[in-house]
């Protein structure tokens, strides 16, 4: 059987952080990350649009043999998760998988909370697209979820400013926000890939006893039991400890930012058109 690495994807750098996670998590097994950078952010674009530049990246990394396919992208799961499951993955491969960060982190928010209320913290379009209400009403009913949009985060953290007085500001505006809505929340989720670089900041505003909810570790633990459960899927995943990563933007711009989401240097593949014939294959990048 040909085994071929795990694809992850995001819109940008965020990605990173739960890419972190899963090789932590699960350090035996191969990926490829993609950045879409040359269109983000996503969070401010229409859901259809989201929907067409995620559908092409999922061929993409179809086209590199992935067999399973991790929306590291919470905006990307949001608008357009559902309709590749259930439009598009029929049509393509039946025997291809791709997940999203939603589901996952929704199925236990729940246990993190003693009040059975909950903040999200997200872009505008994850807000939108009331994704985290639904999910998580699925698991927990008796649990109040309040969100706030926050669309100057993901930059104030891409521009390098995530440790500024200007991150304080919009930072400590948010929670407040937030909280104003619902006094009663003891857990806040941080809904977008970005925010983990904030988390200082958070802490500093956010009132005492609050959890901060990071979405990386609960993905990977839930991607390792995926597997363990689908042992199909997991026997077309190759196992040589390789990462590769690729972005749609600039090479200099990837690899400037990556080691602050990766937490250690990255050698990124820069491709120009998504459309562009696989650029990896058999354990090998073809340049």
């Amino acid at each position: 059987m040909k085994k071929n690495p795990i694809g992850v994807f995001d819109s940008g750098y965020g990605g990173l952080t739960v890419l972190k996670e899963i090789c932590a998590t699960m350090p035996e097994y191969d990926f490829i990350y993609l950045g879409d950078n040359a269109r983000a952010p996503y969070g401010p674009l229409p859901f259809e649009t989201v929907y067409q530049y995620t559908l092409q990246c999922v061929k993409w990394f179809f086209e590199q043999g992935c067999s399973l396919v991790i929306l590291a992208c919470n905006t990307a799961s949001a608008k357009a998760l559902r309709n590749i499951q259930q439009k598009d993955l029929p049509n393509i491969d039946k025997t291809k998988r791709v997940l999203g960060v939603i589901r996952p982190t929704s199925e236990l928010i729940g246990t993190f909370t003693n009040t059975k209320h909950i903040g999200i913290l997200a872009t505008v379009g994850t807000v939108l697209s009331e994704s985290y209400l639904i999910e998580t009403n699925k698991f927990f009913p008796e649990i109040a979820v309040v969100q706030e949009a926050c669309p100057e985060w993901v930059e104030l953290v891409e521009t390098g400013k995530q440790n500024t007085a200007e991150a304080d500001f919009f930072v400590k505006m948010h929670l407040d926000k937030l909280m104003e809505k619902d006094k009663n929340i003891d857990s806040i989720l941080l809904a977008c890939t970005h925010y983990p670089l904030l988390i200082k900041k958070i802490k500093e505003h956010a009132a005492p006893g609050i959890k901060i909810i990071e979405q990386g570790k609960i993905v990977a633990t839930s991607l390792q039991k995926y597997l363990k459960k689908h042992e199909k899927i997991d026997n077309k995943c190759s196992k040589n400890s390789s990462r590769f990563f690729f972005t749609t933007g600039k090479k200099q711009d990837f690899d400037s930012h990556a080691s602050l989401f990766f937490g250690e240097q990255v050698n990124v593949t820069e491709i120009i058109d998504i459309n562009i014939k696989p650029t990896y294959t058999n354990g090998l990048k073809i340049l």
